[in-house]
């Protein structure tokens, strides 16, 4: 795909109160690459991808996250510690700083748009104080032609501004940073932090509370391809669990990579147009088609690169959360447009650094939506400051930080999506077998890959005692045998070796579950309640 050109359209920002600025409009990926390295805000690496350090945020900052409180949102929102309300007289005085702040400065403005879907298509005008940043909108959003172009009408806008820094006393944000969702102006406004997370999670947070409350569709934080024969799969997952790497298969097609709607005409769309991978100990062994995006017009976030322009992948002095992003072509087989038939298989991702989870589980309805509300992974030493051992980790939906409404809102919705298309759902640990982090060792890729295309292709069978054990604490089915699959690797109890010291360890997870499941109890229904592990540790 062509991104040399630069479009001749000119565009004012006077209307958003920015004035007098120079206007750079949709420059091209090669373009904002070449002002990001002129100005010194990022270097080429070997590859020919470009490097940028986001400064002081190099994730996301959920507690500085916010949303307008107004007629729109009072009733509807979830409000609590995951969204937290903003007044809007506050919101106006704070966006008028902003834009004041980017007058007389170079802007880069992109016009792009969300949703693969025609009828769901969100045009999005994105403001940037930084090239960079601006480089990442066109990498991450999708691309409209210049015909779409010429008369284009942006529906939302976001307004990034990394340099400036709010005064908390007078702005009421928690901090100097901040990312703030209005939906009666359909504006994102996001200040104070360079982590380009922010501008994508922004616009996925909006469609999380408009695709279900007005369009009866449901938006998921997942990956998807699709087979040969138009099977489509999802793969739900936090960070770090292998969605991108799992769901980037050279035998499917890439439909996505992080976020998708599943409508009522039972279609999967994409909602980006690219790609945001996690690139900490990348090797071309194990992810080539990944390995492979990272080119010129991707964007590397806080890696290490050596003096000829090499990245260490495993150097993680900057953050653990070393990032890429790139245009979904940069993948070989992606499919076009970026939409799949209804889901013939569901697979939730954990990273369990208890060692307690099977490899791969089937679930009935009832655990589905169940695991789908408790949203479970678990931090490992290093990832977060004071983690010395494993601590679950749980995010309702798999993405508890952009969801809008009550999480049981959407377990709804999926689940009586599920039972529609009659989808199976698979419970698969990415994380230690063996024992927990620090005994035990990480699942092998290729034993997982090999567990995930035998439940594509059909080969595990459905329930009967001969092919299936039941999980004695979590009650998930877990195949007796896989084909490339070791058959001890199936079994986590025996993988440990010590039957005393996996069942502590599975009750001390199964009880983290009840625990944290009790905010949702009085929200669910008895059949999802009874989803999860029945018995307390001993």
């Amino acid at each position: 795909m062509a991104n040399h050109t630069q479009f001749t359209k000119t565009i004012s920002l006077d209307q958003y109160g920015i004035k007098n600025a120079k206007v750079n409009y949709q420059l091209s990926s090669d373009e904002l690459h070449a002002k990001t390295i002129s100005t010194g805000q990022g270097v080429e690496s070997s590859s020919g991808a470009l490097a940028v350090n986001t400064g002081e945020f190099t994730g996301r900052s959920p507690l500085d996250r916010f949303i307008v409180k107004d007629d729109i949102t009072k009733d509807k929102i979830w409000w609590g510690d995951i969204n937290i309300a903003f007044d809007s007289d506050k919101f106006q005085k704070l966006y008028d700083k902003v834009v004041n702040y980017l007058s007389e400065k170079e802007i880069y403005v992109r016009d792009s748009y969300a949703c693969a879907d025609e009828d769901y298509k969100l045009n999005i005008r994105v403001i940037n104080e930084y090239p960079w940043s601006n480089m990442f909108a066109y990498n991450m959003f999708l691309r409209p032609t210049e015909e779409e172009l010429e008369s284009f009408s942006p529906e939302w806008t976001v307004v990034n501004a990394p340099g400036f820094m709010a005064d908390p006393k007078a702005d009421e944000t928690r901090q100097h940073n901040f990312a703030i969702l209005d939906f009666t102006r359909k504006i994102a406004l996001i200040g104070g932090t360079g982590y380009t997370g922010e501008i994508k999670k922004g616009i996925f947070s909006a469609l999380n509370f408009i695709l279900p409350v007005f369009k009866n569709t449901l938006p998921m934080h997942c990956s998807a391809n699709v087979g040969k024969n138009d099977d489509t799969a999802i793969f739900f997952g936090l960070s770090g669990t292998g969605k991108t790497t799992l769901s980037t298969d050279p035998n499917r097609s890439l439909i996505g990579d992080d976020e998708h709607g599943w409508t009522k005409e039972n279609t999967v769309f994409n909602f980006e147009g690219g790609c945001y991978a996690k690139v900490i100990n990348l090797s071309q062994e194990q992810e080539p088609e990944i390995f492979g995006a990272i080119r010129k017009g991707a964007i590397l976030e806080n890696v290490i690169l050596d003096a000829d322009g090499n990245v260490d992948f495993a150097d993680t002095s900057i953050t653990q959360n070393t990032r890429v992003s790139y245009p979904i072509y940069h993948i070989d087989n992606i499919r076009k447009p970026s939409v799949g038939e209804n889901p013939k298989n569901i697979f939730f991702l954990t990273a369990d650094a208890f060692g307690v989870l099977p490899p791969i589980s089937k679930l009935t309805p009832s655990q589905a939506a169940y695991h789908f509300i408790s949203g479970y992974t678990a931090k490992v030493a290093g990832t977060e400051a004071g983690v010395v051992e494993p601590v679950p980790s749980f995010s309702a939906c798999f993405g508890a930080p952009f969801m809008p409404l009550h999480p049981t809102e959407y377990a709804k919705m999926l689940s009586k999506k599920m039972k529609e298309a009659n989808v199976n759902v698979w419970l698969v640990n990415t994380g230690w077998t063996g024992g927990p982090y620090g005994v035990g060792t990480r699942m092998k890729l290729k034993y997982t890959r090999a567990m995930i295309n035998a439940a594509l292709n059909g080969d595990l069978k459905d329930y009967t005692y001969e092919d299936y054990h039941i999980h004695s604490v979590f009650g998930v089915a877990q195949p007796r045998t896989c084909p490339g699959v070791p058959t001890e690797v199936l079994s986590p109890r025996t993988t440990w070796n010590n039957d005393e010291a996996y069942y502590k360890m599975a009750f001390k997870l199964s009880n983290a579950f009840r625990a944290n499941f009790k905010k949702f109890e009085s929200y669910a229904s008895e059949e999802v309640r009874r989803g999860g592990p029945q018995r307390y540790a001993f």
